[in-house]
Order: structure tokens, then C-alpha cells, then sequence
């Protein structure tokens, strides 16, 4: 296992989704508190984390994720509020460290926050952006987010593109030190190692193939900790899934809904439609989490002792399934997944700490380069 006892998320982008009755897509502003009502039941159920990504799209209703955390920081006790994802890319680090401080204030030090570059690009010009920046965006703001993670007064000009701050202080400030930070990386090792390097968490993206071709990354993110001299570090997993009653109903409630998500994306990025067969075939060896709760908690105890994680997090809506089979979800996600999931794992004490696995020559020389 990772470094701590695995603890548990649920994710949203605020899919859209439709009315059972008339099978019309409800309002982005009722998707917005139905977002809320999941958030609070999240926290009824002893969820761990509940993580809010932001799009700009129509299909998606979130474009302010950090609004609706501030909201469900009033409304919830003990779950962990972040964004899953913030696209730094196109933000600004300075807006983002205001907001996050703003949440971690509002929710009695629950904030954390989920940086990346994002799968999809609308933000980019909608804010002013060249998407021919793209990579040097993000490592720029991500350089920045590191140097106000360092509290007091901050002075960094290393940007081409962002313009540099002179003895700057950035208020409010945090109570309690820095806001938790994951970087969410889909599989590149210039990512891992770029995550280690600035000592934060690691959130792998995994939403297809076997979750356990990815655990050359995991052990090269130890690898790079430990040449670099840094302590370990958190270690997550976010992916797709649906939990019902029965491993036929979820799959039935499911694909429908998961097909047209995914063929709406597909005709944007030229992919052929999803097939019966590709979703049967993720669900039974790849990386969605779909069926009964003892189906899930199996699937989840697996992936996690493979990768050895210390945090799973379960994207769990996709596409405009309704609002009440998702509140059926969290339910059971809550109150018998993570249960059976934590009997499967046992009960790791805190001070246990695997050892960095070996990696390959290739994965060394990646770290040595990076350093």
C-alpha cells in the first residue's frame, strides 16, 4: 500500500443530465445543485474527498468548480473539498491560490486542489490563451503555484508568457500552511517526475486499459522522491465507475448514458462510437468500476495494492445518467464499497510506508535528467 491508510474521493464534472420522466437534459443550474446535494450526501456517508472538475462546454454545467466547493464548505462537516481538475494552463496561479485560501477558510482547513493542463481545450480560447503555448502555460504557472506555496512575500520572474511578481504577498493567507496539492498527470514520465520534483501529490488519470500498467509510474514517482531527497508523497488514482444494487443493473443504467458522453467526444476527436463490447470489456479488465458493491470494492482493493495508493477516487458521473441513480451511487459507494474495500485491505497503520520499487534504466534516466 502507499504511505497512509487509502482514503477515498468521488469526482464530478457536472455532467448534464436528464430528467427520468421526459428524458430532456435539465438546466445547468439544476445540475448545479443537484452537484451540491451530492456533495453533502458524500459527506453523510464518510466519504473522504469530494473533488469538482471544471469544463466549458454546454454537456457540462461546472465552469466555476471553486463556487460550488465554497458552497458545500457551509453545507458539509468533515469531507475534504478540491478541484479535479483546475486547469492552471489557462488560470491564473495568484486567482487560484486566492480562491483555494478563500475555500480552505470557508471549510475550517478541508481545501485542496487538483492542477493540470486539461484533456480539453475550450478555456484556452475563451481566456485569451494561444493554445501553441500549451505546454509552456502550465509549466510556467505551475513553477509560480509552487513559489506562493512558500508563503510571505514571493518574487518570481521566471515566465515568458506570465509576467513576473516583485515582493508580492498574496492575501488571504492559509491558516494552516499550504493548501494540499495533487498534479493530475495522464501518463507521461516527464509529468511524474515534474510532480516530484515540486513535492506534490500525484493523481494519475487512468480512464482506459488495465490500471496496472500503471505502475511504472507510480514506482518511478518513489524513485524520483527518494534521488531527490524528498519524503514520500500521496499517491491517487482517478477513474470512472458506477456502483448499483447488482453488477447487471449498473452496467444497464450505465452504458447508455457512458455511450453518449463518449460519442459526443469522439465525433469532436474522430473516434469510431462506442461499442457494447469495448464498454463490457473496460468494465471487466480495464479501468471503469462499474457493478455491484462487491464487484467495485474487489476491483478497487486490487488496483490499489497493485499501484500501492494512498487515495482512490471515483469519477462518478458520466454523461447525463440521472441525478438519482447518482445519489444511489454515493450511497453505496459510501456505506458498502469503501467498507468492504478497507476489510479486503486490512487496516494499515499509519507509519507503514512501502519501500520505492525498482524501475527501469529507462525510468532512471528520466529522473537523473530531471533533476
Amino acid at each position: 500500500m502507499g504511505t497512509t491508510p487509502l482514503r477515498f474521493g468521488l469526482d464530478t464534472f457536472g455532467d448534464v443530465t436528464v430528467d427520468p420522466a421526459t428524458g430532456e437534459p435539465l438546466s445547468h443550474a439544476q445540475v448545479l445543485r443537484d452537484v451540491v446535494a451530492q456533495g453533502e450526501l458524500a459527506d453523510r456517508v464518510g466519504i473522504d474527498a469530494f473533488g469538482i472538475g471544471e469544463h466549458h462546454r454546454d454537456d457540462y454545467a461546472v465552469s466555476a468548480p471553486d463556487i460550488v466547493l465554497a458552497a458545500l464548505a457551509s453545507r458539509t462537516e468533515r469531507i475534504r473539498l478540491g478541484t479535479a481538475v483546475t486547469v492552471l494552463s489557462s488560470d491564473d496561479p495568484v486567482r487560484v491560490q486566492q480562491r483555494s485560501a478563500t475555500i480552505d477558510a470557508l471549510s475550517h482547513g478541508r481545501a485542496e486542489v487538483t492542477l493540470g493542463r486539461g484533456s480539453f481545450t475550450e478555456s484556452f480560447p475563451l481566456f485569451g490563451h494561444d493554445l501553441s503555448d500549451y505546454e509552456q502555460l502550465f509549466a510556467e504557472k505551475l513553477d509560480l503555484w509552487a513559489a506562493l506555496q512558500a508563503g510571505g512575500r514571493v518574487t518570481w520572474e521566471a515566465g515568458r508568457l506570465r509576467a513576473p511578481l516583485r515582493d508580492i504577498e498574496v492575501f488571504p493567507r492559509t491558516e494552516h500552511g499550504p493548501v494540499r496539492t495533487w498534479i493530475g498527470v495522464g501518463g507521461s514520465p516527464e509529468s511524474v517526475v515534474r510532480t516530484a520534483q515540486y513535492g506534490f501529490g500525484l493523481m494519475l488519470a487512468i480512464i482506459g486499459g488495465d490500471p496496472a500498467r500503471f505502475a511504472p509510474y507510480t514506482q518511478l514517482f518513489r524513485r524520483a522522491l527518494h534521488e531527490l531527497g524528498r519524503p514520500e508523497l500521496p499517491v491517487g488514482v482517478h477513474s470512472p465507475g458506477f456502483v448499483a444494487d447488482t453488477d447487471d443493473e449498473a452496467r444497464e443504467l450505465l452504458f447508455p448514458h457512458m455511450k453518449a458522453n463518449r460519442d459526443r467526444i469522439g465525433r469532436e476527436r474522430g473516434w469510431a462510437p462506442m461499442t457494447r463490447e469495448q464498454f463490457d470489456a473496460e468494465v471487466e479488465h480495464g479501468a471503469m468500476f462499474v457493478g455491484s458493491p462487491d464487484t467495485v470494492a474487489h476491483k478497487i482493493a486490487r488496483t490499489a495494492r497493485v499501484l500501492g495508493l494512498d487515495r482512490f477516487d471515483l469519477k462518478y458521473s458520466n454523461g447525463p445518467l440521472p441525478h438519482e441513480h447518482l445519489m444511489r451511487c454515493i450511497e453505496l459507494y459510501g456505506t458498502e464499497v469503501v467498507p468492504r474495500v478497507r476489510a479486503l485491505l486490512g487496516e494499515p497503520r499509519p507509519d507503514e510506508v512501502d519501500e520505492p520499487d525498482e524501475i527501469d534504466d529507462a525510468s532512471a534516466t528520466v529522473v537523473g535528467a530531471l533533476r
